[in-house]
């Protein structure tokens, strides 16, 4: 008799839980989180403006069209300098802009044109790099949030437990919601600045090895004899 007793109050104790479990939802559990969730959602907030912000501007640079080097190519050797710098100047991408800058110094030493188009390609570079270091700052600074909230979780707790002398469950409660929540939170969101950061770099090699190819081709395309 005193088995089953035992059983059911476990039963009933267990559906309690289930059934709490249940009714809290995604917003009830962060708020538990306490003051410290607030920079952790400005921090999220920011890691996704910048990234997507950065992954506008790098598929724009990195836009170009597949006959660009071609037709450069083309006037360049037909001695129609003019309408290939016509090409460049309407094309708005950093490989374009490099090639615009070799072909104002076409009659100069090779090695001159090289550094005058590597000049261009560092400010390119420069350009579609930036505020990629936001989002390593919040990769890096997000879990230290995270680990301030368990901070402040424990002393909760230990607060908790002083002001009443008692240590059960609902003394506990807050201080433990307070780190967990943050601290995984924290987590989530450097994770996330981390993923986003690296995404975003492999896409500016990417773009930049297309700069180097088309650098190249422009060199080898001042090697070939000018049509007159």
């Amino acid at each position: 008799m005193f088995y089953l007793l035992q059983t059911d109050t476990l039963q009933k104790a267990a559906t309690n839980v289930v059934v709490a479990t249940e009714k809290i939802s995604l917003l009830t559990l962060l708020d538990k989180g306490g003051w410290i969730m607030y920079p952790l959602y400005m921090l999220l907030i920011a890691a996704i403006f910048v990234f997507i912000e950065r992954v506008i501007a790098i598929k724009k640079a990195a836009a170009i069209d597949a006959n660009f080097m071609n037709i450069v190519r083309d006037h360049i050797l037909n001695g129609n300098i003019q309408a290939a710098r016509s090409v460049t100047k309407n094309t708005e991408n950093p490989v374009a802009k490099m090639i615009d800058k070799g072909i104002q110094r076409i009659g100069k030493p090779i090695d001159a044109i090289e550094k005058s188009m590597e000049n261009v390609g560092k400010l390119e570079m420069y350009k579609m790099e930036k505020n990629l270091s936001i989002l390593s700052l919040i990769a890096g600074i997000a879990p230290m949030f995270g680990f301030l909230g368990t901070i402040i979780g424990m002393v909760q707790l230990f607060y908790g437990i002083a002001s009443t002398g008692e240590y059960t469950l609902n003394t506990i409660a807050g201080g433990i919601y307070t780190k967990m929540i943050t601290s995984a939170t924290g987590l989530i969101i450097g994770l996330i600045a981390y993923v986003g950061h690296n995404y975003l770099s492999t896409q500016i090699d990417k773009t930049a090895n297309k700069m180097e190819a088309a650098s190249a081709d422009f060199i080898d395309v001042l090697q070939e004899p000018i049509k007159n």
